[in-house]
């Protein structure tokens, strides 16, 4: 298994659907490559994740030319005995008879005593014993405190899923490099995600751009992904890629890994630099906040408009929020019930934020 990893959270898509033709040719370069992991959760694209790899994947190549991770979430089990149904269910949607990896998914201190008590990590242990699940893990988004404590009480765990990127490796309400350290003491290998923050590490301000271009070495991906794989205790990084050129990028510099060297870290600490004067939304455009939305409120493309003002200041911005709100809510239409932020990976003030959108795009 080589160090980098495709994240299926992003997949092409038209219409809503996957795009079944570019995913296998997608699926073809990968492997062709010598990449292997692949990365899915039962409520990635509303399902769609795990289906498309069936058609794309584990329909087309033997078992044991790739490894599948996927996970428990949440918010598709209240009991214990709801467990082993969703597993199964997620093993025949994928195709496969076993996954490689099994993931206590998005463990934070508020969801976290709700798998104990629902006997989750002791499941995950009789289907590894099973020969159902090689390896258990869990990813993470908490503070490491947290995180010390799972892992305190769950010596099980093999392996941990974080979200590490240059911007968030000191940011105190994801704690990145804590988290990271934490896993060292606890001598667990990391499986990185959101090593591009959602596609902000790519979007860059133009005084960012200049100093990556400085270095003539690769895309603003590049340096993003290379940096989380640079970091001692990691195991692979994960790239969400929603289409071959993205795909044929990460290729070119991960095939033959070479960790940053010392002036690109450097300039890397001056983008960081550059990110945190702007005060942008650190969202991610993941999407768990819209699942539990009473009114359909498109969150992560609102506050991509809202970002867009501030680094921008051109009228593309008020634009695309009208797109954005024409079969959904706008930000004004909250109703403070706080769904959204108990479902929030990056801990952001979600109903807040969506006031000051309001004030910003709405009634001028």
């Amino acid at each position: 298994m080589k160090n980098f990893g495709f994240g299926c959270m992003r997949l092409p898509m038209k219409d809503g659907v996957v795009e079944i033709a570019q995913f296998s040719n997608m699926v073809d370069r990968f492997l062709a490559e010598g990449f292997t992991y692949f990365d899915t959760a039962h409520g990635y694209l509303g399902g769609k994740s795990e289906l498309a790899l069936r058609d794309c994947l584990t329909s087309r190549y033997p078992r044991q030319a790739y490894q599948l991770t996927n996970k428990l979430s949440t918010n598709f089990f209240n009991i214990e005995a709801d467990i082993r149904p969703l597993f199964e269910n997620q093993l025949q949607a994928c195709g496969v008879e076993y996954f490689d990896y099994y993931l206590m998914h998005a463990q934070t201190a508020d969801n976290y005593q709700k798998f104990v008590d629902c006997g989750a990590y002791r499941i995950a242990e009789e289907l590894k014993s099973e020969g159902k699940v090689k390896h258990i893990g869990l990813s993470f988004h908490d503070k490491a405190t947290v995180l010390q404590r799972i892992l305190s009480e769950q010596p099980e765990i093999e392996v941990v899923q974080l979200q590490l990127n240059y911007v968030d490796y000191d940011n105190s309400s994801i704690e990145g490099g804590k988290c990271l350290a934490v896993c060292r003491e606890f001598k667990k290998p990391v499986i990185v995600m959101e090593p591009v923050k959602g596609g902000s590490l790519v979007n860059l301000p133009d005084e960012a751009k200049e100093i990556l271009d400085e270095l003539a070495g690769g895309s603003y991906a590049s340096y993003a992904v290379r940096y989380a794989a640079s970091l001692e205790g990691i195991l692979l990084v994960l790239s969400g890629m929603s289409n071959l050129a993205q795909l044929e990028d990460n290729i070119s510099y991960m095939k033959e890994f070479k960790p940053l060297t010392p002036a690109e870290f450097v300039a890397i600490d001056q983008v960081s630099t550059i990110f945190k004067k702007q005060d942008l939304i650190p969202c991610t455009a993941c999407q768990y906040c819209i699942d539990g939305c009473p009114m359909k409120i498109a969150i992560p493309d609102l506050f991509a408009c809202m970002n867009a003002k501030q680094q921008f200041k051109d009228w593309n911005s008020s634009f695309y929020y009208n797109v954005h709100i024409q079969n959904a809510g706008k930000a004004s239409d909250c109703i403070q019930c706080g769904k959204c932020e108990t479902a929030c990976p990056q801990h952001l003030e979600i109903r807040k934020l969506l006031v000051d959108v309001a004030a910003n795009f709405e009634n001028k």
